[in-house]
């Protein structure tokens, strides 16, 4: 179960992360506005990835349990799954950040003050906007808030895609093995 958690993990985690990248940098960076940088399409992403989840449980329960599955069982199979994904997403983003020279925050910042000054906010609500983002900006740059404010963007969404693909392989009829 562990391995099949690690493979399917790592690949899911990998793919977000390298789609998330690429459209960062296509986009000419985080904040840009351009849709290939948004939450969006970043969330988007990882449902997508994250389908891997359903793809191990239902693996598993085929090679290796032959074709039955619980519900709790599959479930653990799929958290393993998101966390070994949100591992191997948080080790990119690092990559990332420091290839980048840790810069993204400070053009996130940036990017956002300049949409909330186009918006035509107030100066007195883009002073208070601009001071909380300071606030985070210092936080991001400490590891031990940084690391797992990574992880908590991607493994809720891997949590629900669990859930979900547990519910629905329980059910031995869904995607039975193919007699060979």
């Amino acid at each position: 179960m562990f391995a099949t958690a690690l493979r399917y993990g790592a690949v899911s985690g990998a793919i977000v992360i390298a789609v998330i990248i690429l459209g960062i940098m296509l986009a000419g960076g985080q904040g840009h506005g351009h849709a290939l940088s948004s939450q969006w399409l970043g969330y988007l992403v990882m449902i997508v990835a994250l389908s891997m989840i359903f793809l191990a449980i239902r693996d598993y329960r085929n090679k290796k349990l032959g074709g039955v599955i619980k519900f709790m069982p599959a479930f653990g199979l799929g958290l393993l799954v998101a966390a070994a994904a949100g591992v191997a997403y948080v080790i990119g983003w690092e990559i990332y950040l420091a290839a980048t020279n840790y810069t993204f925050m400070e053009t996130y910042v940036a990017q956002s003050i300049e949409t909330k000054r186009a918006a035509g906010v107030s100066a007195a609500e883009l002073e208070a906007y601009a001071a909380q983002l300071d606030q985070i900006k210092e936080a991001y740059r400490n590891p031990l808030f940084r690391l797992p404010m990574t992880f908590a963007e991607i493994f809720p969404v891997g949590l629900l895609i669990a859930l979900i693909s547990a519910a629905i392989l329980r059910n031995p009829r869904v995607l039975p093995a193919r007699a060979h």
